[in-house]
């Protein structure tokens, strides 16, 4: 900025505490070369400007609120948080302090050593906790103190030279209104955020013996306004006038003269108050400056405006001016500064410098350099220059000089003591027409920007949107997998369960599954979670080099809450070839997709880029974007595919099993031959001239009876249970439940009878102590493939049951273990008999006579599908 150019000089460094200094407390006095410093702690210290080095630290029992130095005596009063003012001489030999051996010196607040004196009690010239500022004038001394409801101004006679450190006695007291309570639950006064301000206004003219007298909280003002302000009182008796602003933003004075008690002045003694103005914010500053240019010849140079500043910013600006009717009145003026301002003082040239939490700034209030307007008017927004100076905490105007510069005494935040040198020109930037002109232009781009800062907003508020429900999913998501991975055993609150059926579509026979997803649990399963249905194709014994197939099924989960269900239909065969391929095995799994639900949220949109959403991208999740949760695995064999025409209901009874899908030209054949004529298919075939192929299966009817358990009813026999317990998963379990059959004729996939009988039996010659009773489980078709489909389902179904029942049994039953023996080494003998015979025949048989060899190990498998052998 053209015409300022600060020059800053560091004298000294203060300790100050963490986070910098707060406004308030912290004070600086120059007396002569001796500056006076308190850093807002209980130390006032004293710094020779010539020697550039500290002299003395006095120590005072409790925080420095606020000093004050007379010049008539020369004396130093400070004022103590909850303890009261302290008088003493800035002389070391005063009788008042003790200088420590320099057990008290330290040197880790970056300040030199130097003597530490600690202040003796008996120089507390004013005990009083209430008290929270006071001003010296001449050999008066005022005080204000917080009472329980209102703040009382009091005045106290200063002892004079030679005499004891007391006040010689009060001489006048008036309390001030209060627009807000002072005092806390229990009655006790509550700590002032802000303390008030306090000092004294003299007219100008007073003489000179007077004016040395005052303290260093008080000015002149020119005597047009003191009298307008003040009252003709002031004016003809040269009093002068303490004014007071108060943290609840009331400016106030009292006529010092006329302050006196009640005893000697009859009346109400409120009335001695005049309440000039209110700041509605706390008062921070109070002075005065001169805003009329004179001529050259004209010494009158004494200030013609009050000023008091707000901690928000606010200013009021008080001058002498004429009303319509050609009156002298007192012209009130508010203007607005950037806040919050924590510290002023006054210049010459009308200005005011002031600190903020960013900078020191300086602002011009002389006549034409501050925009007009009436008190009723909204404040006017002033133009601060910026000094370049980092922010105080209090400030002091040490000198100006001829050539327009000025000397600023300074406390920085930091606890930085330093002197600033302006030399300012003659014109401080202020509003100017061009300035003026372009502010239309200022407020479109401030609109624009606000627009723009809105958008952006607005999209980081939807990304944020996004987010937590992002988190929230993934909390429930956390929820859902906690639940179904601590519950191995017992039932799951989320369940998956399958069975199927049989349909017809497009003239062929389908086996379709049929999955019930249902929650039992008091979670939902909401956006992102997927019911993943994988189907596994064995591979054909036939055909070693085709390798199993697998197709799975992704269906979404839209909303599944606690006690829904959800039931989707899947095909499970034939395949392409016409054939069902079983075992099939029929895994279900929750799937939770984390690139669903946290992709868009990790997503940035355009107007929401910056550095710090770029730290979470996309590619942060892992490869398989999601997690998987097991929720049950079925195996879907020959047991769960048998259909029973006879078992249905004459009206309920499907038309006719279609079967396997049948070439055209052979259904058209078919139909030629008429209903009459026999069928020709290779399972007819067979049926007609090949004997059944039988597999038979012993099992222990005590480890049948235990496996099976509350299985058994009443009235039902060990056979009917043990066939129920075999077609569990299929369709007609009803109907035989009912019937209690324990012998059943299906129909396998490709239209094979299957022949399951189930009875009971009893073994003479493996009983220790008489015959063992065991149920026989005879698996009988013409189809070699659907015989032995069935013979490894059953199969299967009692070895998990060995498994389950082997920790509950106590042990096998007695049993003759040499007949077991030699039973089992007489059939393996058998087998590897009619092997061997079987290989010697291949080698040496030709091709035309393959039918003994295929009889003959048909042979050898039905005696391996029937062993002699008896499952305990």
């Amino acid at each position: 900025m053209a015409g300022l150019e600060p020059r800053v000089e560091y004298l000294e460094s203060f300790r100050c505490p963490l986070g910098g200094l707060a406004a308030g407390p912290p004070r600086v006095l120059c007396h002569g070369a001796a500056l006076f410093v308190s850093a807002g702690s209980e130390r006032v210290s004293v710094y020779e400007q010539e020697g550039r080095l500290l002299t003395a630290v006095y120590s005072f029992p409790a925080q420095v609120w606020h000093l004050e130095l007379s010049a008539v005596p020369r004396l130093l009063y400070v004022l103590c948080a909850q303890k009261g003012i302290y008088c003493l001489s800035p002389d070391p030999e005063s009788r008042f302090v003790n200088q420590d051996d320099g057990g008290d010196q330290d040197s880790e607040d970056g300040e030199p050593p130097c003597a530490v004196i600690s202040v003796d009690p008996d120089a507390c010239l004013l005990p009083d906790a209430t008290l929270c500022t006071f001003t010296v004038v001449g050999d008066k001394l005022v005080t204000l103190a917080q009472g329980p409801a209102h703040w009382k101004v009091q005045l106290f006679e200063c002892p004079r030279p030679g005499e004891d450190a007391r006040p010689r006695g009060q001489v006048g007291e008036v309390e001030l209104s209060t627009s807000s309570p002072l005092t806390g639950p229990l009655g006790e006064p509550t700590a002032a955020r802000f303390l008030p301000v306090l000092c004294c206004v003299s007219p100008a003219g007073l003489s000179a013996l007077h004016s040395r007298a005052q303290g260093s909280g008080a000015f002149l003002l020119e005597r047009t306004l003191f009298g307008q302000l003040f009252g003709v009182d002031a004016s003809l008796l040269e009093s002068p006038v303490i004014l007071c602003g108060l943290p609840d933003g009331q400016l106030c004075c009292v006529v010092l003269k006329t302050l006196v008690t009640s005893k000697l002045s009859p009346g109400d003694p409120k009335a001695l108050v005049k309440i000039l103005h209110h700041l509605e914010e706390p008062v921070v500053f109070i002075g005065a400056v001169k805003t009329e240019s004179l001529a050259e010849d004209v010494g009158d140079t004494h200030p013609d405006c009050l000023v008091a500043l707000g901690h928000d910013g606010r200013v009021l600006a008080i001058k002498a001016g004429w009303d319509e009717a050609g009156t002298l009145v007192p012209e009130l003026r508010e203007y607005r500064l950037p806040g919050p301002v924590l510290c002023a003082a006054c210049g010459g040239g009308g200005r005011v410098y002031h600190s903020t939490t960013s900078e020191l700034c300086v602002v011009d209030l002389a006549q034409g350099g501050v925009p007009s307007g009436d008190l009723g008017d909204p404040p006017s927004l002033l133009c601060a220059a910026g000094l370049g100076v980092c922010s105080v905490v209090t400030l002091s105007v040490l000198s100006e000089v001829p050539e327009g510069g000025v000397r600023l005494l300074a406390l920085s935040t930091r606890g930085r003591l330093m002197t600033c040198r302006l030399p300012l020109s003659s014109e401080v930037p202020g509003p100017t027409r061009a300035a003026a002109a372009s502010t239309g232009q200022k407020i479109k781009d401030l609109l624009s920007g606000i627009g723009t800062v809105s958008e952006r907003v607005s999209s980081l508020r939807k990304t944020v949107d996004q987010r937590n429900k992002a988190l929230t999913c993934l909390n429930e998501a956390m929820n859902v997998s906690c639940i179904l991975l601590s519950s191995r055993e017992g039932p799951r609150p989320i369940s998956c369960t399958v069975t199927t059926a049989w349909s017809h579509p497009q003239l062929q026979d389908v086996l379709m599954a049929t999955c019930r997803l249902e929650n039992s649990s008091g979670l939902s399963l909401d956006r992102g979670w997927a019911l993943c249905v994988r189907v596994l194709t064995s591979a054909s014994a036939s055909d070693s080099d085709v390798a199993s197939v697998a197709t799975t099924y992704t269906i979404p989960v839209d909303r599944l809450g606690p006690g829904d269900r959800r039931e989707v239909t899947l095909p499970l065969g034939p395949g392409e070839d016409g054939i069902l391929h079983l075992p099939l095995t029929v895994s279900c799994t929750l799937h939770y997709s984390l690139r669903e639900v946290v992709g868009g949220a990790l997503a940035p949109s355009e107007s929401s880029k910056g550095p710090s959403l770029d730290e979470c991208r996309p590619d942060v999740l892992p490869e398989q974007d999601g997690i998987c949760l097991p929720l049950s695995q079925h195996t879907v064999d020959m047991l769960w595919c048998l259909r029973f025409p006879g078992l249905a209901a004459p009206h309920t009874q499907a038309p006719g099993l279609l079967g396997p899908l049948c070439d055209p030209v052979d259904t058209f054949l078919g139909s030629l031959l008429g209903p009459r004529s026999e069928p020709t298919g290779p399972a007819s075939l067979r049926a007609k001239f090949l004997p059944p192929l039988v597999a038979t299966i012993h099992v222990s009817a005590e480890l049948l009876r235990a496996a099976l358990g509350n299985c058994l009813s009443a009235g039902t026999s060990l056979g009917c249970a043990a066939l129920q317990w075999l077609l569990a998963e299929n369709a007609a379990l009803d109907v035989v439940r009912a019937r209690r059959l324990s012998s059943v004729q299906g129909v396998a996939p490709d239209g094979a009878d299957v022949h399951l009988t189930v009875r009971e039996v009893a073994v003479t010659d493996l009983g220790a102590a008489g015959p063992v009773q065991t149920v026989e489980i005879q698996v009988e078709s013409s189809s070699l493939a659907s015989m032995c489909s069935a013979h490894h389902a059953v199969i299967g179904r009692l070895q998990r049951m060995v498994v389950e029942q082997a920790a509950r049994i106590p042990g096998p039953p007695d049993l003759r273990v040499q007949c077991l023996q030699q039973t089992h080494s007489s059939h393996e003998q058998t087998l590897l008999r009619e092997v061997q015979t079987l290989r010697d025949r291949l080698c040496t048989e030709d091709e035309a006579s393959p039918h003994a060899t295929a009889q003959r190990l048909l042979q050898v498998y039905g005696q391996l599908r029937s062993p002699s052998l008896l499952l305990v």
